[in-house]
């Protein structure tokens, strides 16, 4: 299965062995380009479909269903619709920063995926400090919320677009601690270097790795303002927050921006922590068991489809006794599964409070964060199992510590009420 899990690498290297040794690295660049602007378009598009799909069949309905089947289309008629869409700019509006904001958020989301490793040399740019890189594009994106809100000229905009500046700070500050400890452990800052390390063990199975793994996908999730972290957004408060004022094209591109970089926390957690694109370290044909169980399951596949999908199941897993599955399959199906958690969030949680969201930050995951280099630090120096039982204890002292210490007061003494005989 090499041929299959190297297609795309091998397709790109036979392209490029058909022109002159000049031109190859001015094209290898341009096709990495273009399948990036072609990649990023398409995954924001069939994410809003996957959003509305799943969170209709939380609420007991279908959702989008009526162009294409099942409705696969809707996303290429919403883009119709708002190309189309009339572009209204408010009266004292700064005309020029109100077009460039949109486009601004876009560029960076879109930038990401240049160190996105998608698969075993399957990296648009190795980097040798791709994390680094990271971080420094996706900050960007706070620039570009603060000067849409500015350019709006509207109280709900401005108080929006201050609103997810600071939200996005509070949590950059504990998402930058949480890999802290991937590079101590690693030492290195290349993405693809962070995932070769973990081809015997993924460090989601470490104490320290558990904790950064949640820390860092919260954080994510808060930075690019998902519910229950969408207070920028606060409907009840401030209309739409800082995109009130857009329409048209202009509002689309806001919403591409915040499902790329939604996708981009989810593929960097993978990244990161969960082995990016290597399998689980289990026999195949246990996948294949509960592949075949999913299949079996989807009541809306008609039942030929059904029996077709359980018995394709069930035989690869019987002939197939190595990892038949390609490595970048791995990648996008461990994304799409943190996507889902990501969905599943918003269609279960309310909105937090604006106390407790900024509370959360600093008050839990700062501190959290510091102790969890400390428990990296643990596990890296002593060897099993006296560094992984030394790490779990100090993060289960210190998260007990926290969570007792940010327990909410009551704001006035118990009443004692004395009744008459």
């Amino acid at each position: 299965m090499n041929s299959l899990d190297q297609l795309f690498v091998n397709a790109n290297a036979f392209l490029l062995g058909l022109l002159p040794v000049w031109a190859r690295p001015w094209i290898s660049i341009l096709v990495r380009l273009s399948v990036i602007a072609v990649l990023a378009p398409a995954i924001m598009m069939y994410l809003t479909w996957i959003e509305r799909k799943i969170i209709a069949r939380m609420q007991n309905r279908f959702g989008p269903d009526r162009v294409g089947v099942y409705g696969l289309a809707q996303p290429l008629a919403d883009g119709l619709k708002m190309l189309i869409k009339e572009d209204i700019v408010p009266r004292g509006a700064d005309r020029l920063l109100h077009l460039a904001a949109p486009i601004l958020s876009v560029v960076p989301a879109i930038l990401l995926f240049a160190v996105l490793p998608f698969g075993r040399n399957m990296i648009p740019a190795d980097l040798n400090v791709g994390l680094l890189y990271f971080f420094a594009v996706s900050s960007v994106g706070s620039y570009a919320i603060f000067m849409g809100g500015w350019a709006s000229r509207s109280k709900f905009s401005i108080l929006g677009a201050m609103r997810s500046v600071a939200q996005i700070i509070s949590y950059e500050v504990p998402g930058v601690l949480s890999v802290v400890a991937v590079i101590m452990v690693t030492g290195t800052l290349s993405t693809a270097g962070i995932v070769e390390a973990q081809a015997e063990r993924w460090f989601l199975f470490t104490p320290w790795g558990f904790v950064g793994c949640l820390m860092f996908f919260l954080s994510g999730v808060a930075e690019v303002n998902r519910t229950p972290f969408d207070m920028p957004e606060a409907e009840s408060e401030l209309v739409a927050g800082f995109h009130t004022e857009y329409s048209g094209m202009k509002f689309a591109l806001w919403y591409m921006a915040e499902f790329l970089e939604s996708f981009a926390v989810c593929a960097f957690t993978v990244t990161f922590f969960l082995g990016g694109w290597h399998a689980p370290a289990v026999p195949f044909w246990t996948l294949a068991l509960l592949l075949a169980i999913i299949v079996g399951a989807g009541t809306r596949l008609a039942i030929p489809v059904r029996g077709a999908g359980v018995l394709a199941m069930l035989g690869a897993g019987a002939l197939w006794g190595a990892q038949p599955i390609p490595s970048w399959i791995w990648f996008f199906a461990k994304t799409y599964a943190l996507i889902f958690v990501l969905v599943w969030l918003r269609g279960t949680l309310p909105r937090l409070r604006i106390d407790q969201l900024m509370g959360l930050a600093w008050k839990f995951f700062l501190p959290l964060g510091l102790v969890n280099i400390l428990a990296a630090g643990l596990w890296t120096q002593f060897p099993f199992p006296l560094g992984t039982a030394a790490a779990a204890l100090l993060l289960i002292i210190a998260g007990w510590l926290l969570v007792r210490a940010n327990a909410p007061q009551s704001l006035q003494p118990q009443r004692v009420y004395v009744f008459a005989d």
